[in-house]
């Protein structure tokens, strides 16, 4: 079988597949005996599988891959330790059409609220005219490419000295990242949460109020205050790398005073 064109690369010291399998029954929080279940195959097998001691099939990886919830891109590189050739495409950005022409759809019906498409490590792919809103307040080195959204909204150069409630929007930010990097164990992410982690902040919160059901970021605007909430979207259905990885945010005013501040007074 032929590999897909731009399939992710690994490094050539590739760790056995059964310690793969391992690692990510692990991060999971799954016994073999759950896993065993949830795969419809003996916990035997899957003992031997992960130790070595049996080579699974091409569709075993596929399968167990499948109900670990491994994100797309270890898929394949699950496949290439079995020695099998990756089966979920890599497409340049560019190259993504149709879906690529959906997200710019999207982008442009949302104004004139702020929307961002941003990649698997958080950097910007897209937005739209409305982002101008909170990009004005950041220092152009932080919008350099890649432009890290992490970076620009909590930096002391970025968005942050600008949040009213930095304490609260921080949590839910770094709250998402972490669980990020324990979803898919990248070292990249990891260290993008050490980093942002250490970024200054006066008023430092573990984790949203009790009973809140979204943690709105508060924006401080010259004499105003603008109070956003924001909603996030992915290609559910993406057998491509790379389109399964975007991320659509998209901001909406969480009060009529910030709707009419970004309307002009005008039905949205």
């Amino acid at each position: 079988m032929r590999a897909p064109r731009n399939f992710a690369r690994v490094t050539t010291m590739q760790r056995p597949v059964g310690e793969q399998l391992r690692q990510w029954r692990e991060r999971r929080r799954l016994s073999q005996l759950d896993l065993a279940l949830s795969a419809e195959i003996s916990t035997r097998h899957l003992s031997f599988l992960e130790n070595g001691r049996s080579r699974p099939s091409r569709e075993m990886v596929l399968r167990l891959g499948e109900r670990l919830e491994v994100p797309l891109r270890d898929r394949n590189r699950l496949l290439l330790a079995a020695g099998y050739a990756p089966v979920f495409p890599e497409t340049p950005l560019p190259d993504l059409g149709a879906a690529l022409d959906a997200v710019r759809h999207l982008l442009a019906g949302h104004e004139p609220y702020p929307a961002v498409v941003v990649d698997r490590n958080w950097d910007l792919v897209e937005s739209n005219s409305g982002i101008t809103l909170l990009t004005d307040l950041v220092d152009p080195a932080l919008l350099e490419p890649p432009a890290n959204v992490l970076r620009i909204a909590l930096h002391p150069r970025g968005l942050a000295p600008h949040v009213i409630n930095l304490g609260q929007w921080r949590a839910e930010l770094l709250g998402r990242l972490r669980r990020q990097v324990e979803i898919t164990g990248d070292a990249d992410l990891a260290g993008l949460l050490a980093e942002v982690r250490g970024y200054p902040c006066d008023d430092p919160v573990d984790e949203a109020p009790a009973g809140s059901v979204f943690v709105p970021v508060r924006l401080r605007r010259g004499d105003a205050e603008l109070t956003l909430l924001s909603v996030v979207a992915t290609f559910g259905t993406a057998l491509d790398v790379t389109l399964a990885e975007l991320v659509i945010e998209s901001f909406y005013p969480a009060d009529a005073a910030t709707r009419e501040a970004l309307t002009g007074g005008r039905p949205a």
